[in-house]
This record gives structure tokens, sequence and C-alpha cells, in this order.
């Protein structure tokens, strides 16, 4: 399995022998440089097209779009501890004039056998015109490749320089001179540019493929706490220069014409949608980044364009905020490395010489920190462009409460393919909201978690208070099901045992929106109960049974939504294990759950509930940092979707939906 690797990250190597592959959309020079175990590179010790072997090393012998470099770690000299492959633009030759003027270069690592073993797309670059793409290094006798990225805008002469070679300058020279294209320029004319089909071609030869660039990396599945994937591909990523899995970003269909310039600027993103096309935006300028326009991205209907749009924005966020976090680590893990040396030397460690060494290691910290942060706030403000763009258009199963698609709703007549929960955001960009979107029919229950839970908005309320607004929570939930389900197409009942929920539950009630009155007393909570679950067993079996036309003639074949409030108090033991039953088996066959609940209040059972938790997916009614994506590992803060305060939107919906229903029924 390919680890994708992000900036700072490392990886362990279990093969001596390795082939690095790098994948450009311009010809690059590869060198390589080999330091010692304080990082001090030597004149001897640089592998470029003038020089292509090294002990143990071998590069491309001049500049290409597909470079390689062999290397046998078993074979470098022994006092070699690091391998630095770098990248860099020819001089002097037609192409783009800096690497954020192309396509993110995408680096493979491979064994002896040509399997993967780890990759790395170098995305965010802007006026860098070399780089380090990864390193090899040894540690505690085993080796190790870890993504870099960083790059320097004055060449391959000011990286050499910043690796402390002296002769940085000349020898940059010289592999430029050495790594020269020995065919002719081209003239204009000649010149490749790439069709509609990615492939590059000249006016006067046949169309050749070029060299494949991977597929994109995997989104994360349907997960408890992320957002579910895109049901198509989706956008192609690669406007924020966060770390990615390989990815691939595609050049515009650029044909120009005899003696014509080419257009080296990348437009950050291309949409290749099927048939409808999405809204096509005004080209980009050279060096600007196109205008968002809402659904711009892959998908059949403009509902499915904004559903993979948003969970592109969720990617290019977490990719993002990936890339800054690494950076930020990977400059304070240099830093540290560069203070270790100094102090290890006992010359060093007092007088002026110590101290200018550490004050450099501090400012170079502090400068690759100052890039990093550039670079995610440039990403942000693109995504905060785009988000502004979407918000006013989604639709009302995407929409937010004061979203003026809700003043103008109607009774939908299709099921739509998503539901918004509330908005995710991290630490990063506390103020861009990304819409948390789970795919319909929900295929597990939701539990709004009344207790006081660790987050700093939960800790200022009392118990009563945090109760009160789980309650108004899920009454919002089940009126957004409500109203973008067609007519008899979805059904709620409740339990309230203590009937303690009756303000909350007002809006329903008085609407005539549910199915019946509120379940009240251990009574009403078995009859509930013992309904659904009655329910569930004759779905179940007339599915299994391929009978589906047998089932009674009054059974509500519609979604069930069963919300249950101040859980566990009402509940014996049947009520509990129907219950439990309910949560496990009752999404497959359109029955699902909406807790409000204190785990607390049911630590009296013990791990006999422990099941019924994980089953659920947990929401607050307050912000909480509880959601984790195992796709890149951030903790993203949940953010409720809350009826605006004096707002009468909520019954307004709901009265058409009663109204609908009514309608339907006649």
């Amino acid at each position: 399995m390919t680890a994708e690797l992000v900036r700072g990250q490392n990886h362990p190597l279990p093969h001596a022998r390795l082939e690095i592959r790098v994948s450009a959309d311009h010809p690059v020079v590869a060198c390589t440089t080999c330091a010692d175990e304080r990082g001090t590179v030597r004149d001897e010790w640089i592998a470029h097209p003038g020089a292509p072997t090294l002990p143990g090393v071998e590069v491309s012998p001049q500049a290409t779009e597909a470079p390689r470099f062999t290397i046998d770690l078993e074979a470098v000299p022994e006092a070699v501890h690091q391998v630095n492959v770098l990248l860099a633009l020819p001089e002097g030759s037609v192409g783009p004039a800096h690497f954020g003027a192309t396509a993110a270069p995408f680096v493979a690592i491979a064994g002896r056998d040509g399997a993967e073993l780890a990759s790395f797309t170098i995305t965010g670059l802007d006026a860098e015109t070399a780089l380090v793409a990864v390193e090899l290094y040894r540690r505690q006798g085993a080796w190790k490749v870890r993504a870099v990225g960083q790059g320097y805008a004055g060449g391959l002469a000011e990286l050499l320089a910043d690796q402390g070679l002296p002769t940085a300058r000349e020898t940059a020279t010289g592999i430029q001179q050495t790594a020269a294209p020995r065919t002719p320029r081209a003239e204009p004319a000649q010149l490749r540019t790439r069709g509609a089909d990615g492939a590059f071609t000249t006016p006067s030869t046949p169309s050749t493929p070029s060299m494949p660039r991977p597929n994109a990396s995997p989104a994360p599945g349907p997960d408890a706490t992320v957002p579910d994937g895109p049901s198509g591909p989706g956008r192609q990523p690669g406007a924020p220069g966060g770390p990615t899995g390989p990815q691939q970003t595609p050049m515009p269909d650029a044909a120009p014409g005899p003696g014509g310039p080419i257009d080296y600027a990348h437009p950050r993103r291309q949409s290749a949608a099927p048939p409808p096309p999405p809204p096509a935006a005004p080209p980009a300028q050279p060096g600007q980044s196109a205008q968002p326009v809402a659904g711009d991205a892959t998908g059949w209907s403009m509902e499915e364009r904004l559903y993979n749009q948003i969970w592109g924005m969720f990617e290019d966020l977490a990719r993002s905020a990936a890339a800054y976090r690494s950076a930020v680590d990977f400059a304070e893990s240099r830093m540290d490395k560069e203070l270790d040396t100094v102090l290890s030397d006992p010359r060093s460690r007092i007088g002026g010489a110590g101290d200018a060494a550490r004050e450099a290691a501090r400012a170079k910290c502090e400068q690759l920190t100052d890039q990093a942060r550039q670079v995610l706030d440039r990403d942000l403000a693109q995504l905060a462009a785009e988000s502004d763009v979407v918000e006013p258009a989604l639709p009302p199963a995407f929409a937010r409460w004061d979203n003026p698609a809700w003043h103008a709703y109607r009774v939908p007549m299709e099921i739509p393919m998503a539901l918004r929960l509330g908005d995710l955001h991290l630490p990063e960009s506390p103020d861009l909201r990304i819409p948390f979107l789970v795919r319909l029919p929900l295929e597990r229950g939701l539990w709004v978690d009344s207790g006081r839970s660790g987050s700093e908005a939960a800790m200022v309320l009392d118990e009563a208070q945090l109760r009160k607004l789980a309650l108004d929570s899920a009454v919002a939930h089940a009126a957004r099901l409500l109203a973008i389900y067609p007519p008899g197409e979805f059904t709620v009942h409740v339990i309230d045992p203590a009937g303690t929920a009756a303000p909350s539950l007002a809006p329903l009630v008085d609407s005539g929106a549910l199915a019946g009155p509120p379940a009240a007393g251990a009574q009403g909570v078995s009859a509930v109960l013992a309904k659904l679950t009655q329910r569930v067993d004759l779905v179940t079996m007339a599915v299994r049974g391929g009978a589906a036309d047998s089932l009674p003639p009054d059974l509500d074949t519609a979604e069930q939504l069963l919300i249950v409030n101040d859980f566990p108090h009402g509940f014996d033991d049947r009520a509990v294990t129907q219950l439990r039953y309910l949560a496990d088996e009752g999404p497959a066959v359109g029955v699902h759950l909406l807790m409000v609940a204190d785990r607390e209040d049911a630590s009296a059972y013990g791990p006999v509930l422990d099941p019924l938790w994980r089953s659920l997916l947990r929401i607050t009614p307050v912000p909480d940092d509880h959601l984790a994506d195992p796709w890149v590992g951030h903790a993203w803060t949940y953010q409720p979707l809350l009826v605006p305060p004096g707002s009468g939107v909520l019954r307004q919906v709901l009265d058409q939906v009663t109204e609908a229903r009514r309608s339907w029924r006649r």
C-alpha cells in the first residue's frame, strides 16, 4: 500500500534499492546532494546531469519531464547520512518561469520490484524555481524518507547555498549548462500544446500520450465522524496548496496558432463534468486564480455538482491545514536539529558564535513558518471567496435556516441526495465554515448530546440550558427532514416519558407534523417501540424473502424517525433492548433514531449501552471539536444549525409540509 505523504511527514524504507520517479508537466533538472550527520554537503557529493553518478546514486543525464533517480542505500558512503532529491527549472529554455505557473510535481518512491512505497505531491508552490522534493536520511541505522517540498525563489544557487556549499553559485551554473537540452530549441510553431485529451502534441506530428499522472488520492469513505464522500468524481483538486496524495491537475485546452505564445499559467482548477456542463467561469489571467462559480464540480444535476463542490472544499481545507501544520513541524524540527548541532560543539555553547548560530536557527524557523502561513492565507482567501458564492446557491436541504432558499420554500417532489447537519471549521480558519452534509437516506441514527462535554461553550451553560438547546436542535433537524422529503414519505414519532420537552416540541405538535401525540410514561414508550420494532421485523422479512408485495396494506412504508428525549427515564430492560435493536437494524429498512440524551444519565447500564452510543452519529447543541477525520487526522469543530432567534421560518415550513400532506392524502 502506497503511503501518501504530506510536508514534513516521514516513512520507513524497507528496501535499500530504490527508484524515485518524478512526474512533471515540463522539463526539470534532477540533482541529488549527500550530507553527513551534521548536514554538511561536499562538492564531490553532488550528482547532476554533468556527473550523473555517485556511489549508490544515479540521476537523469539531462532535463526531462519524467526524471528518475536510482539509489542503492547500501552502496552510499558510510559517512553519508542524508540524500536530498532536488528539482530545478532549466534556465534559458522555453518553459514556465516558476513552479507556481504549472501543475504540481509528483514524486513516487518505489522498491526494487517497482511497487510504490510512498508518494508526495508538491503543492503550494509559487515563485520557486528550485526545490528539495524529498530527503532520504539514516536514523539509528535505518533509512527513512521525508517529504520536504521546500522551494527557493533564487533557484538552484540559493538552494545549494542553504545546504552550506561554498561554491553554490558556480556549481549551480555548471549544472544548468550541462542540463540544457541537446536538441535545438523549437521554434514557436513547433512548441507543444496540451489537447483536450490531456496529451502533448505538435502541429506537425500526431498526438502521443504523455506520462500518466496517478489518480487523485481517495477521499475518506462514509464515516461516523466525517461528511460523506461525493457520489461522483467531484471537482479537480489543486486550488489550495495543501498536502495531498497524488492528484492530477489538468491543464487548460490551449491550442495556439503557429507563432503564438504559450500560456503556462496554472488555472488551479478545471471541471470536467458530464452533461449538462457546469457554468463556465471567466478565464483567469496569468498569475491569477479563477473566479469561483457555484456548481464548479462534476455531476449530472446542479444539486450533485454543489454536493461534490462542498466535498471538494472540505478536502481542500483539510489539505491546506495539513500542509501548514506539517511545514511548521518541519521548521521546528529543523531548528531543533540545528540547535543540537550547535550545542554538540563545546566551543560554540558560549560566546558570540554560539549566540549567532542560535539566532540564525530561530530566524530560519520563523521565516519558514511565515512562508507556510502566507500560503495558507492565500488558500483560505480563495476558499472563503468560493464559500461566499456557493452558500447563497444551496438548495434548502443544504442551506442554513437563514438562507433565502427557505423563504421561497416549496415542498419537494423528490428526495435530495444529502442533508445538512451543521458546519465544520478548523482552528486555523474559524470563520471559514464548510457545510456538514450526510447522505440520504440516513445510514445511522443521530445523537444530540445534552451532557456537559469538554467544550468551552458547554461549560459556561448549566444543565437545563444545555438540555433545552439539545431539544431545540433535535426539533430543527426533524423539521428539516420533514421539509426535504416529498409529502407522505417521512413520518416522525416522539417519545417524551416525563413530558419535559413540550415547549421545544411545540412547532411539531402545533403544526400537526407528528404521526401522533408525543408518547409519555412507560406505557407510551412501550407502545411506540413495539410498533416500530414490528415494522422493522416485517419489512426485513419481506425484503429478505423477496415478498415486498405481501406487506400489510395498513403498514406505513414511509421513512420513520423516532425522537427519544430524556433517555433512559421511562425505559425498562425490554425497552432498552428494543431501542438497541432499532439502532442496529432500523436504518436498513427506513427506521431512524434521533436521541436527545446525556450519556452520564445512562451510566447505570455500564457497557451494555456502549454499542448503542457507537452506532449513533454524535452531534452537539453547542460548538464542539469532537469530530475527527481518519484522512489527515484533523479535529474538526462542529457548529450546530439553529433557527435564528425570533424567526418564524420553522413554523412556516412545517405548516407548508402539513398542508401538502393533507392534499396528498385526499
